[in-house]
């Protein structure tokens, strides 16, 4: 069949009429292949966009840790703001959008490998596109080069314990410390097998080491710094992808509570945003795990300079704040995770809290939660749009709301 590409879809594919789903294929494209369940597997393209690049990494075709690398920077940048108008039109929502910024290569800090034994080692590295085979991306272009140069210990550890028709799933975050890896998925850590993991870690450099959830090594503390504050996150915590993201991120959120003295953070972390703004302003950090408050709250009190810090633990899908908890502060953030924080929404609409800066990872749900604010006398005065997970379909976000 010869199609034309009439836009992408929520995971980067090209999506002709039908629908007719194509990997690696942009808007406008002309492209020819056979067709099997709505699926375009290996497109020949006819007629390629302006927007088209020759994707850098030789692994592109068949890795799935990347979608968009056939595109240019310019095309994905403008595509990921069209995604956040979008979902916001849907809900009857416009706003000013400031310039897209997006991390550099070799930037990730952190990412899940799978690793996989096989009759003659082991494999490390990201699931094949649309499918269950494995990857190896020695040089790859997403990630930074401390954990490029940490592969070959992965494998190590994948041979030593993953079980034969298992997968190891190994979280590695580069650290002030050294590189902290999580591992899930593998062996019961008996005394053989802690030994030797702790044996690796050590000639590794690793700053800590656990094993599906048990500590194996802790040589040194796997610091992350927000603001002014040191931070060691509890093992596998959530952190930014790369530094310039979350930098991004950060300056987007001070810009749109400005000269707030009294700030709550809704869905705090380890302290992403609570910390650098406590260089000017007391805050109140709320979060439903209490291993990263207690995190944070070490960061805190070991850094100098900073204003007042409280915490509670709280699980803010079932207890939000409620507005008479709400109108204390000048200004709120809040960070949910992918499902968005409906709830919450409701009942910051009706807070009357001056400001509110919301930060998201999913433009369905913050659109959504967006329409309750924007119902109560809210206006969402600018978007900031941050490319963290490059040449991914994966979208970050900062918004002011002012009363």
């Amino acid at each position: 069949m010869r199609l034309t590409i009439e836009r992408l879809g929520h995971l980067g594919d090209g999506i002709a009429e039908g629908p007719v789903f194509v990997p690696m294929a942009l808007p406008g494209e002309v492209v020819e292949g056979e067709v099997e369940a709505g699926r375009m597997a290996s497109p020949k393209i006819v007629t390629p966009s302006p927007g088209r690049v020759k994707p850098a990494c030789p692994h592109y075709r068949a890795c799935g840790g990347c979608a968009l690398m056939h595109a240019s920077d310019a095309f994905v940048a403008d595509w990921k703001a069209d995604v956040v108008r979008t979902a916001l039109a849907a809900q009857r929502l416009e706003a000013e959008f400031r310039p897209v910024v997006t991390s550099a290569a070799h930037s990730r800090r952190r990412a899940t490998l799978a690793g996989r034994r096989t009759k003659k080692g082991a494999l490390v590295g990201f699931h094949g596109r649309a499918s269950d085979t494995f990857v190896e991306v020695p040089g790859c272009l997403l990630l930074h080069p401390d954990l490029i140069a940490v592969m070959p210990v992965l494998s190590e550890i994948t041979m030593l314990g993953a079980s034969r028709k298992g997968e190891l799933a190994l979280t590695v975050t580069r650290s002030d410390g050294g590189v902290d890896l999580a591992v899930s998925g593998g062996k019961p850590l008996e005394q053989s097998l802690f030994s030797a993991l702790a044996d690796l870690a050590r000639r590794a450099g690793f700053a800590r080491m656990s094993w599906d959830g048990e500590p194996v090594a802790n040589r040194r503390p796997p610091v992350q710094r927000f603001g002014a504050a040191s931070v060691s996150p509890p093992a596998g915590a959530f952190l930014q992808a790369t530094e310039e993201g979350e930098a991004a991120l950060v300056a987007a959120v001070r810009d749109a509570v400005g000269n707030a003295r009294r700030i709550a953070d809704l869905f705090s972390g380890c302290g992403t945003f609570a910390l650098p703004l406590a260089e000017n302003a007391e805050i109140h950090a709320v979060e439903g795990e209490a291993a990263m408050l207690a995190a944070l709250d070490a960061g805190w009190r070991r850094a100098e300079g900073l204003h007042r810090v409280t915490t509670e633990a709280r699980d803010l899908f079932r207890r939000p704040l409620m507005p008479d908890e709400l109108k204390r502060y000048d200004a709120v953030v809040i960070d949910p995770p992918r499902a968005g924080a409906e709830a919450q929404a409701r009942e910051l609409a009706g807070s009357g809290v001056p400001v509110i800066a919301a930060v998201s990872c999913n433009p369905v749900t913050f659109a959504r939660d967006s329409r309750i604010i924007a119902a109560a006398g809210y206006r969402l005065d600018w978007v900031q749009v941050v490319d963290q997970f490059r040449w991914s379909p994966h979208v970050e976000l900062v918004a002011r709301f002012s009363r």
